[in-house]
């Protein structure tokens, strides 16, 4: 039987955060393994890892219903857990979509900081934006017109889309097979859906339907494209650190730090994980 560790990421409270399951010893497992296990855990996301040098593994990641190249979120919970079991430091993962190195430090509870791929950022076009708006039942007139709107990339596509009001975050209602099959044809990942607080914290939700998930409460890979969009329309003049809040409508709070450098299309997204009870 595989061993499936449970995490909940970006988070120190197992109750909240975003689950991940996690497979440290994923050799011999094939694909369909894989697939199987990830829809019997149900979470967004599940890893395998399989090592392939010291402190290097290959890393796959598969939602209930397909395989992504990257997942932020549970890069954070397979680094905390190879932390618990081998000590902090450098680890190297070799994703699909690129080589992504995680520094473990502890400090009370363990932190692990991921680099992502480098970073782009390109505006939607008028179609993929009116297609989105009414997949989300959301009107331009619901968008702030200071935030344009971008399709980034940190190793997947999210669209980004800020919202004019907290009020308007607030309620997500959107039509699930439409966002789907939009998102399918487009190769899109998640859905950024934000609202900037202030310089320092932006508020996020993630609708995640390609993943057969409603709603992502931490996007780890989505964090790191905001950073490449922030740098892309020249909202980083110099090395910059913000937080997202993720999944406090849906009742599991999480915290994303994001770096992002001028000079770097990398961006490091650093957060907590803490093992699910039970697991």
């Amino acid at each position: 039987m595989t061993d499936v560790l449970r995490y909940a990421a970006f988070t120190t409270n197992p109750a909240t955060g975003n689950p991940a399951g996690v497979v440290l010893d994923a050799d011999g497992m094939t694909e369909t393994d894989m697939q199987r296990t990830a829809s019997e855990v149900g979470y967004s996301e599940t890893a395998f890892a399989v090592a392939e040098a010291d402190r290097r593994f290959a890393l796959r990641y598969f939602s209930p219903l397909a395989e992504v190249p990257f997942c932020g979120h549970a890069t954070i919970a397979t680094a905390v857990a190879l932390a618990e079991r081998d000590g902090t430091g450098e680890v190297v993962f070799a994703t699909k979509a690129g080589e992504i190195p995680v520094h473990t430090d502890k400090a009370g509870t363990i932190v692990a900081s991921l680099v992502s791929v480098p970073t782009r950022s390109r505006p939607m076009t008028q179609d993929e934006l009116s297609q989105a708006l009414t997949a989300l039942r959301w009107s331009v007139a619901d968008l702030d017109p200071a935030w344009p709107p971008h399709v980034s990339f940190a190793g997947n596509d999210h669209l980004m889309l800020a919202a004019a009001t907290r009020e308007r975050l607030a309620t997500l209602d959107y039509d699930f097979e439409a966002l789907k099959t939009l998102m399918q044809e487009r190769d899109w990942t998640t859905v950024q859906l934000f609202w900037p607080e202030n310089e320092q914290i932006v508020h996020a939700r993630d609708p995640f339907p390609v993943g057969g998930v409603v709603e992502d409460p931490a996007t780890g890979s989505a964090a790191a494209a905001f950073g490449g969009y922030l740098r892309a329309t020249g909202q980083v003049p110099a090395p910059r650190r913000l937080t997202i809040v993720q999944g406090e409508d849906m009742g599991r709070r999480s915290r994303l730090t994001v770096d992002v450098d001028p000079t770097d299309p990398r961006v490091t997204v650093t957060g907590t994980a803490t093992r699910i009870t039970g697991s």
